[in-house]
């Protein structure tokens, strides 16, 4: 039983830790581009400041589903094309609520700024090589959601 105590205790302490960092990346986010955040809306509700964005249950579900993409690409390094579909159908999705391609730009800096932090000496030049690697293929995927139309038009 205290085997597995501890185990959910890590476990918690593992999700807040990540929930932290993650914000700390959406705060960077923030701060190269504040024009992200109007894109930002939950029940046609403005946030007036990125804290206030921060601190939003629904930003928070959007930051939970970012990282399950991140960690799925993780998982199909050796076959990202397992993801084509969900990836361009992302894309679109995001285009659809009028983000930019160029935004994604600032979002891959804000994640390696946050990897950066995190891992500190480990981040050497091969590991900041990898994930821009990983998060150009992630975008890539999602940009042809911009080029392809629906049916019809």
């Amino acid at each position: 039983a205290r085997e597995g105590f501890s185990r959910r205790a890590d476990e918690m302490v593992y999700r807040e830790v990540r929930r932290w960092v993650v914000l700390s990346c959406c705060c960077r986010l923030f701060d190269l581009d504040p024009d992200l955040l109007p894109l930002f809306q939950y029940n046609c509700k403005q946030f007036a400041s990125p804290q206030e964005c921060l601190s939003a249950p629904e930003f928070l579900d959007h930051i939970r589903k970012v990282m399950l993409v991140i960690d799925a690409a993780v998982s199909h390094l050796e076959n990202l094309s397992c993801l084509e579909e969900y990836l361009c159908n992302l894309g679109k999705k995001h285009q659809a609520v009028g983000v930019k391609v160029e935004s994604f730009s600032t979002v891959g800096e804000s994640l390696l700024y946050m990897l950066e932090k995190c891992l500190g000496a480990a981040f050497s030049p091969e590991v900041q090589e990898a994930w821009s690697k990983l998060y150009s293929a992630v975008v890539k995927a999602m940009q042809r959601g911009w080029e392809t139309l629906p049916e019809g038009d």
